[in-house]
């Protein structure tokens, strides 16, 4: 014989139904909660524990307000103009450019004046072209600056190019004598073969003119803490270039405020912070610089780039 039921009081109210229903709404509820708390922590922003992910230098970060990603570190395909990566070979090129890949590093800058130019389309073969950043720049005042920009296209076999940069401006007032050529960057850009524009600057002058116009997106600005081959009055070069850093900070605070993108450049003094603590120093100072969006670097061999990314992930690891 079967024991008789327990006689359980139930409540007035109760259903078995809606006791499953709320069961479900609870767990879909703190899954959804989970998510956020996870998303929250993405972005740097601290959960009800307070804890906070961690930045490293492979982050796909903001580019400003031009609503483009890229990884926080670069890879700079002109060291010396491009001499010292060509020396060594396309194959090995090509190979350096798969391994900073490979570790995340999104970020590749070039130029048409770097001897890596021809290069760069077979270097980027194979990969996946949606998730790269391509900064590239043109020098001078080129006749047909379409033509010109259309060659960037078809040399790296891409449909367009990211970031392009009006190259190396050191005159006060060249905002007015490079009108036809900026005009040239924002037809491109309606036909969408670019997707951002610019200008890298080697004079205090030509940084300033480029803050002060709303034509820039993009800037491409020297820095480092010992103000080695910086924007200084005048158009310096060599191992005694030398200059005051806080002109050129003041001017990325302008940049930053205006929404501009803001890319940090010869970090390790032009290739000449030989020594391990002088380019800790260095980017130390640019990670501790929130109006700089990412930075870039010179490389010529895959153990540069992963020292660089375990330096940067340490020193972002500790601010």
């Amino acid at each position: 014989m079967l024991p008789r039921p327990l006689n359980v009081l139930v409540p007035k109210g109760f259903s078995m139904k809606n006791e499953v229903l709320n069961r479900r709404r609870f767990l879909r509820n703190s899954a959804v909660a989970l998510a956020g708390t996870a998303l929250l922590s993405r972005w740097g922003i601290p959960d009800s524990f307070g804890a906070v992910t961690k930045r490293t230098a492979t982050d796909q970060v903001a580019l400003g307000k031009t609503g483009i990603q890229l990884s926080r570190l670069g890879i700079g395909t002109g060291v010396n103009s491009g001499h010292d990566q060509v020396r060594d070979g396309k194959g090995a090129f090509i190979k350096m450019i798969h391994h900073a890949y490979d570790q995340g590093i999104t970020y590749i800058d070039t130029a048409e004046r770097y001897e890596t130019f021809p290069w760069i389309g077979d270097a980027i073969k194979g990969l996946p072209r949606e998730k790269l950043f391509i900064q590239s720049k043109i020098p001078d005042q080129p006749d047909d600056v379409l033509a010109a920009i259309d060659r960037h296209r078809k040399t790296y076999d891409t449909d367009y190019i990211d970031s392009l940069l009006i190259h190396c401006m050191t005159k006060p007032g060249w905002t007015d004598d490079w009108k036809r050529v900026m005009d040239g960057f924002d037809e491109a850009k309606e036909k969408k073969w670019i997707r951002a524009k610019g200008v890298s600057c080697h004079t205090l002058s030509a940084l300033r003119d480029a803050v002060d116009s709303n034509w820039t997106e993009v800037h491409l600005v020297r820095i480092n803490p010992m103000g080695r081959y910086m924007d200084g009055v005048k158009s310096a070069w060599g191992p005694d270039a030398s200059v005051d850093v806080n002109p050129v900070l003041e001017q990325i605070k302008t940049m930053h405020a205006k929404g501009h993108g803001v890319i940090g450049m010869k970090i390790f003094g032009n290739g000449d912070f030989r020594n391990p603590d002088d380019r800790e120093k260095s980017i130390r100072f640019a990670m501790s610089k929130p109006e700089i969006n990412a930075i870039v670097i010179g490389f010529t061999a895959p153990p540069q780039i992963d020292e660089a990314i375990s330096r940067m992930n340490r020193v972002l690891a500790e601010t």
